[in-house]
């Protein structure tokens, strides 16, 4: 959420913040926001006003002969109603300039580049080469399901489209990675956290998937609560409503959860292998520190690294992008994604992100701390990226290291958490 003083002080920022995220519907947001405002303020002053008079006849009430107070008392019933009907429409218009405010994208930083969706976000940097095999290479739905890894049919039966039963080695690889991932970044100081996986409106509200992305969501309407698409969800909000201490700042966690997506307006799109299903698990960095931007600027290229270093120690190629205007999304003020190259593809797929916010989630999560310097209270600023997602992520370990025989190679860093196995499969 914005700071509304920001709001009036800047809307035409506001506004090219909205188009620049070709959110074009979110223009006209920024009035409606900007005339509840004004006709809110322009109302307060009429209730104080009425409740100071209030006070005022109730201590002259004593003061009056028995003759004059009946009369005082009438007065006093028709400033009661009057106020009472000031301050309903008070309610009323807070929680319509609450509705209309959590409508109101995030500015996006000026180092974002333009463009209107995925295909137009720029390249940072690549790491790794593409590899040339000497043999064509398998898909690794292919090489997964003549393994006996992958069963796509009998899930398909139980469960719809985009599920899957993982068996065997690749099951244990599924859970190799997510281990791997949460070592590595235990290693680094962060608190590992297993959050829950249903949650209120409250922290999808939050963390800014509500409103606006509720067709993604698996929701449970007996008990009002959600399926998580991210541990962001559950992380971020840990200390919603909090005041923390300056000195007990940055807090980092790294969440591990299954996540779910319901990926609606997808059909058609990835409908083979893992790469969109409904289902899949994620260890995911949050941060929550000081509002600095330079401080968050750093936490950023932090959580980035992390990720990189992971795939780093998986042998697999990547890239970096910058993520367009187009393609940002509502809360962000920048954003990274991570991809990885896949044979399959021919083509880097996307298999992290990591954003920054400064104050938007935390601004609706009411999540602040108490300034050392002065002992002034101040919304903190929070991030958050994947460090591994899967199984999308055993998409490019199948493809990168597969073998000319169909078995698959797994990189050293993995073959610990695999009990010593260093190749799986059988030969084909």
């Amino acid at each position: 959420m914005l700071d509304i003083k920001f709001v009036r002080d800047n809307p035409d920022l506001v506004k090219a913040g909205a188009v620049k995220k070709r959110l074009p519907d979110r223009v006209a947001v920024v009035d409606r926001v900007l005339a509840l405002d004004v006709e809110l303020r322009a109302l307060l002053p009429r209730i104080e006003s009425m409740r100071a008079e209030q006070r005022q006849a109730g201590k002259a009430m004593g003061r009056l002969a028995a003759e004059e107070r009946e009369c005082h008392l009438a007065a006093q019933k028709r400033l009661k109603e009057e106020l009472q009907q000031l301050e309903d429409q008070e309610k009323d218009l807070r929680a319509r300039l609450e509705r209309e405010a959590l409508l109101l994208p995030n500015v996006p930083a000026p180092e974002v580049p333009e463009g209107k969706d995925d295909t137009e976000n720029q390249e940072v940097r690549r790491v790794g080469a593409v590899p040339a095999f000497g043999f064509t290479p398998r898909a690794h739905y292919e090489v997964g399901e003549r393994q006996g890894w992958l069963d796509f049919e009998r899930a398909a039966n139980l469960a719809g489209s985009r599920n899957y039963f993982l068996f065997g080695e690749l099951a244990w690889l599924h859970d190799a990675v997510l281990r791997f991932a949460a070592d590595h970044m235990s290693g680094k100081g962060f608190t590992l956290v297993d959050p829950p996986l249903l949650v209120r409106d409250l922290a999808m509200v939050g963390t800014a998937f509500f409103p606006g992305g509720e067709e993604q969501a698996y929701r449970c309407e007996k008990d009002e609560l959600n399926l998580i698409g991210t541990a962001e969800v559950p992380v971020t909000s840990i200390h919603q409503g909090e005041i923390l201490d300056e000195a007990d700042l940055p807090k980092r966690y790294v969440g591990r959860s299954a996540c779910f997506r319901r990926e609606a307006g997808t059909y058609g799109k990835d409908t083979r292998g893992l790469y969109r299903v409904h289902q899949f698990h994620k260890v995911e960095q949050v941060i929550v520190d000081v509002a600095d931007p330079e401080v968050s600027r750093r936490h950023h290229e932090e959580i980035v690294r992390n990720a990189e270093e992971v795939l780093q120690a998986f042998e697999l190629p990547y890239r970096v992008v910058a993520v367009c205007g187009g393609d940002l999304g509502v809360p962000q003020i920048f954003k990274y994604d991570i991809e990885c190259w896949m044979p399959s593809r021919n083509h880097y797929g996307e298999t992290h992100s990591a954003s920054r916010f400064h104050d938007f989630q935390a601004r609706r999560l009411n999540l602040r701390y108490r300034r050392k310097a002065d002992g002034k209270v101040a919304f903190c600023h929070t991030l958050n990226n994947t460090v591994i997602a899967s199984p999308r992520i055993l998409i490019a370990l199948l493809e990168i290291h597969q073998q000319a025989d169909g078995t698959v190679r797994l990189p050293k860093a993995l073959v610990p958490y695999m009990r010593g196995k260093e190749v799986l499969g059988r030969p084909l």
